[in-house]
Parts: C-alpha cells; sequence; structure tokens
C-alpha cells in the first residue's frame, strides 16, 4: 500500500476515533449529570436531550450546507508563513459556522419559548457570529487571509457587547455586580463590575477564535466548555442550560464535518459565536469564576499569543528583529512545530478540557 495512502487513512481513522470518544464523553457525562440531579432523559429541560437532538441535526445539516459553501468557492486562504503542513487545507470551505450556530441556536429558542435569558443570549451569539461573517467573507473577497480590519472587528465587538451590557443594567441592576467566588465568597465590584463585563465579551470571544486553528480543536474544547458551564447553571438557569446542550450539541455535529481531515472550517463565524455565548451566559448567571476555569484552554491560547508579542517586542534590535518565546503563537502551533500532530494537540486538549470542567464542578459544591 502508498505509504502516503496509508498515513492519511490512519490520519483519518484516529479523527474518526477522537469524534466518537467526545460524543461518547459528553453524552455519558450530560447522561449521568441529569441523573443526579434527577432530571430525566425524556424530559426537556436537560442536557442530554438538547445535546443529541442539535447534534444530529447540525450533522444532517452539514450534507448538505458543506457541499453549499465549497460551490459558493468558499475555500480558505492559508497563511504562509504558518505551518507548512497547513498548505495542503487551503480551498477547504470555511465559514462552517454559518449553519451549526444559527441551527443551534433556533432549536433554543424555540425549545425555551423564547424565554427573556436565552433571547439575548442568541442574539449576542448571532451578533458576534455576523462579526465573524463578515471578516470571513473579507477573506474570500480579497482572495486574503486578511479580512476585515482589526480596528474594525474591534470595534464591532464593543458596539455589539456594549448593547448586551445595557441589557444586563436594565434587566439585572445592582444584583449582578458583585460577583460570586468558590467557597461562597463574593467580590462587591458595583459600577466596576461594567467595564469587566464588556472586558469578558470582547476577550472571551477572540481567546476561541485564536484557539480555532486545527480540526476540531475549537469545536471539540467549545463543546466541552459549554455543557461544563451548562451544568453549573442548571440549578438557578434552566433556559441557560437548556442553551448551553443545544450549543454544545451543535459543536459536536459540526465535528462530524470538522474532524481530522476536515471537510469544513468553522470560520470566525463560529469561533467567535462561540466565546460570545460563554462569556454571555457567564456574566447572566454571575459563574466568572466558572468561566476563567473551564475555559482555561482559551486563556492560555491567548496569553502565548500576547507572551510572543510582548517578548519580540521587548527583544527587538536596531535590525528590527526581536526573539521568540514560542516556534509559533498561539500555543496550538507552538506544539504542532514542536513535532506534535494535529490529533495528538487536539487529544490532549479535550482532555486538559474534560479536567479543568470536573475542577469548576467540584468547586462548585462549596459555592
Amino acid at each position: 500500500m502508498d505509504a502516503k495512502l496509508f498515513s492519511d487513512r490512519s490520519i483519518k481513522l484516529t479523527g474518526t476515533m477522537l469524534l466518537l470518544a467526545l460524543w461518547t464523553g459528553l453524552s455519558f457525562a450530560a447522561s449521568a449529570l441529569d441523573w443526579f440531579a434527577n432530571r430525566p432523559l425524556w424530559q426537556g429541560l436537560s442536557l442530554t436531550l438538547p445535546l443529541w437532538i442539535c447534534g444530529l441535526v447540525t450533522a444532517a445539516l452539514g450534507y448538505w450546507a458543506v457541499p453549499l459553501l465549497r460551490a459558493l468557492k468558499t475555500g480558505q486562504f492559508i497563511r504562509e508563513d504558518g505551518p507548512q503542513g497547513h498548505l495542503k487545507k487551503a480551498g477547504t470551505p470555511t465559514m462552517g459556522g454559518i449553519f451549526f450556530v444559527p441551527a443551534a441556536v433556533a432549536i433554543a429558542l424555540l425549545w425555551s419559548g423564547f424565554n427573556a435569558n436565552v433571547v439575548a443570549v442568541s442574539a449576542l451569539t448571532l451578533g458576534y457570529g455576523f462579526i465573524g461573517w463578515l471578516d470571513d467573507w473579507q477573506v474570500l473577497r480579497r482572495k486574503s487571509n486578511k479580512g476585515i480590519s482589526p480596528r474594525m472587528k474591534l470595534a464591532l465587538q464593543v458596539m455589539f457587547g456594549g448593547l448586551f451590557c445595557l441589557w444586563l443594567m436594565l434587566t439585572q441592576g445592582e444584583s449582578i455586580t458583585t460577583v460570586a467566588l468558590p467557597f461562597g465568597l463574593a467580590l462587591p465590584l458595583g459600577l466596576l463590575f461594567w467595564p469587566l463585563a464588556w472586558f469578558v465579551l470582547v476577550s472571551e470571544s477572540n481567546a476561541t477564535n485564536l484557539t480555532d486553528g486545527l480540526d476540531g480543536l475549537a469545536g471539540g474544547t467549545g463543546a466541552i466548555a459549554l455543557l461544563g458551564l451548562g451544568a453549573l447553571v442548571a440549578p438557578t438557569h434552566p433556559e441557560l442550560m437548556l442553551f448551553c446542550g443545544c450549543l454544545s450539541g451543535g459543536c459536536l455535529g459540526f465535528l462530524m464535518h470538522n474532524r481530522n481531515p476536515a471537510r469544513v472550517f468553522m470560520g470566525d463565524t463560529g469561533s467567535l459565536a462561540l466565546g460570545g455565548a460563554l462569556a454571555a451566559i457567564a456574566l447572566i448567571t454571575n459563574t466568572l469564576w466558572a468561566l476563567l476555569i473551564l475555559g482555561g484552554l482559551f486563556l492560555a491560547e491567548t496569553l502565548s499569543v500576547i507572551a510572543q508579542v510582548s517578548y519580540f517586542k521587548a527583544t527587538k534590535g536596531p535590525d528590527g528583529v526581536g526573539k521568540r518565546l514560542f516556534k509559533m503563537a498561539p500555543l496550538h502551533h507552538h506544539l504542532e512545530l514542536s513535532g506534535w500532530s494535529e490529533n495528538q494537540i487536539v487529544s490532549r486538549f479535550y482532555l486538559t478540557g474534560g479536567c479543568l470542567v470536573l475542577v469548576c464542578l467540584l468547586l462548585h459544591l462549596f459555592v
């Protein structure tokens, strides 16, 4: 058998096994969490049923959407200074978030009876998804890997984030400005809460965006984080638990087409939306501490970029060239250039994400 053909089949098999492991693991976790909380698996307000329904719906939808995206010539442009192994991915359809995010959001809205909190989180999620779509569209229109300007992207993120904060202010008032911490502690922030909330919305969406660099990475880690957050908010906000279950399932369905080797990429359309959803839910439910922990992978990816840029600037010599902390940022690219395969990195990130969620669930017992 040809060595390249054998390698390709091995990669595909490993990617499929990773997806099956993730789907099985999250299904078992959702069922166990529902069982411990005395939520019947067939009950509408649960984690398991939304996870499976949205997973199956978005997976089926992908068999129509992916060929359509290919027909529309939405092929990804790969940066030449990135890992050389990614050059073969050029032409793979991007903007995959355009089908799995709206589908999961629509199901959550209908299922919750258009609950006010779900409507607000859905609006923020779709708003950030729209920003990502603009960026993806500009990449395709210009036929380069540069979309809208960073200043424009940030301005739009700040605008949508500001509207969400305004809604929070009008509906939650001062009751939300005292941030809950583990072990029964609390941090009263008063007016300082609002710039923090604004910052969390923008930074979390950018963090998930940075994580979207390998086949199945952002989708899988996003599904894990969303399910964990859904379990944490279930006692006080069952409608947002439902939303988390739906979007987590949407990520799983998307991974049917995004597992290595990917047939479609998430694009900024999906990655910005996922970060916005996580941040919005954490703000409404006063679980920012949990978001910091279960989103630890997204934080690490962001910090690796900040550290890389800062160190490069600090060590810049007369020739304008500085030193690098990492072989490439974000962190997953450094690991890739260090000899790790995509599937190795993704599997380790999945495992780490699951452990972080477990830590959150244990700490939640003391909040």
